[in-house]
This record gives C-alpha cells, structure tokens and sequence, in this order.
C-alpha cells in the first residue's frame, strides 16, 4: 500500500488521542472527592446537636437533643445536627459523608443515620443521608426539606428556625408509616425529574464531540496547520468541561463506596458511619 495513502489514517489515529485524554479527565473530575484536602479536623462529637456556630440558644439545643434522642428510641435511627464556623476550604458534601463517617453515625448493623449540617459563614446547608435511610430519606426528599422548610428562614437571618424547621421535617419523614414516606419520597422525585434541565451533561457531551470531530476532520485533511489548530482545543476544551463540572449544582452528587466504623462520643455513635454522599445542598 502507498504509504502516502497511510498518513490520513495515522493522523486521524493521533486526533484521537486527546480525545482520549479529554475524556479521562472528565471522569478523573467527575469522581466524588476528587482534590479532597489531606486533611480536615472533625468537630468533636459532644451529642446529638453540635452547635460549633453558635446558632442556638441552649433552650433550642436542649429541646432538639430530646426530639433526636426520641427518633432513635422510636425507629433506631440517629439523626445529629451540626453547625460549624468553617467548612476548612472543603465543598459541603465532601465534609460532610466524611464527618459521618469519622463519627460513626448510624446502628452499625444498618447504617441508620443522618446529619443536618449548616455552615452560615459559606452560606450552605445540606442534608447529609447514611447508607440505611437513602431509601425514604431520598436525594430529592431531601432537596425539598432544604428549599422549602430550611432557605425560607435561612435568607430572613433566622437560623435557629430553619434548623428547628428542617429538623422536623427531617424526623416526619423517618417516623412516617412506610407507605407514607415512600409516597413522599416518590412525588419528590417526580417533581424534581420534571423540573430538572439537564444543562451540564448536554454542555459535556457537545464539548466531548466537538472535540472529536475538529481532531478527526483535521487530522484526516494531512494539513500540519490545520492539525495544529485542531490540537489547539485541547486545553480550552479540558478547561471547559473541567470547569463545569467543578461548579456542579449543589444537589448534584456522586457516590462513595466504602463504610463503617468510626468515632461515637460520649456513648453516642452507634459504631456505623456508613455514608456514601447520599442527600442533598443548597445554599442562600
């Protein structure tokens, strides 16, 4: 064969390359976590509230100790609450499954349990779902305690209402009859399914073709030039899709697999800690 009839085949072969090299840094940037700081130092585990922000008044703090010390006498489910200063550079959901694991959170025999994280100075807040609740407490049951019991109060100033609030909400939904709570857990994700636009995969998988088809066609024309120009996307495109997924809506997540075992103090923790990025976030 001509070799001269072999260079648009072995051009074509190099466009394909970056290709190749784009779409392993979309998925390195999509796994959960990617980044994490070395190392994060962990609020200790004081009780059933952790109120590290000062947000509540200890007449608060005592009446929301005994509503999560019921919920765990009623279903066995341990649900904590948590306000810190700082979430330490970290993106909420990142601190938060490895705040639940660190303390154990959950029977470790099922994995019961939940966190109710706020970090006022970020502006964030997120439900944070162990392995053993996914099933009623969903992403999108989730999202919906956050944007309609939780925000309101949020963005009037009035933390300790939205906590009380969404704590409430929160404890509902675990003691609900099980066909109640399954009930609400669908609607909830039927409503976010046809509420949600799915921008970002859609912008990705433009950007990942795009790519493709500039390389291929510029390799394929034997023009050094124009093979130049075709590899010149290359970082634009990188950074593009990079970015994006970088600034993911907060209610999007991954999953971690993995769990248990962890830290419970002052005789609370039930030894689980079995959390995956389940729940949801938002923001004011």
């Amino acid at each position: 064969m001509n070799p001269s009839a072999l260079a648009p085949r072995e051009g074509a072969a190099r466009g394909l390359l970056p290709a190749l090299l784009l779409g392993l840094v979309l998925w390195l940037a999509a796994l959960p976590g990617a980044g994490l700081a070395a190392e994060i130092k962990f609020p200790a585990l004081t009780g059933r509230v952790v109120d590290d922000a000062q947000l509540l008044t200890p007449e608060q703090e005592q009446a929301l100790t005994g509503k999560l010390a019921t919920l765990e006498q009623q279903t066995g489910d341990q649900l904590v609450v948590v306000t810190l200063p700082s979430l330490q550079d970290q993106e909420i959901e990142d601190f938060g499954y490895q705040l639940g694991r660190h303390w154990g959170i959950g029977q470790k025999e099922n994995d019961g349990g939940a966190l109710l994280i706020v970090a006022p100075n970020e502006r964030k807040v997120r439900i944070e779902v162990g392995y053993g609740l996914e099933g009623v407490l969903t992403d999108a049951y989730s999202s919906l305690i956050i944007r309609n019991d939780i925000l309101p109060a949020f963005r009037q100033g009035d933390y300790a209402a939205g906590i009380i609030a969404g704590t409430d909400a929160i404890i509902a939904q675990l003691t609900a009859d099980p066909a109640e709570a399954q009930a609400r857990a669908e609607e909830a994700k039927s409503a976010a399914t046809a509420t949600t636009k799915p921008v970002l995969p859609a912008i990705v998988i433009l950007l990942v073709f795009a790519f493709i088809f500039f390389s291929v066609i510029g390799a394929a024309a034997g023009g050094r030039k124009r093979r130049g120009r075709g590899d010149g996307l290359s970082p634009i495109l990188i950074w593009a899709a990079s970015e994006a997924l970088r600034n993911r809506d907060d209610d999007d997540r991954g999953g971690w697999g993995g769990g248990g075992g962890g830290f419970g103090g002052g005789g609370f923790g039930g030894g689980g800690g079995g959390f995956g990025g389940g729940g949801a976030s938002g923001g004011w």
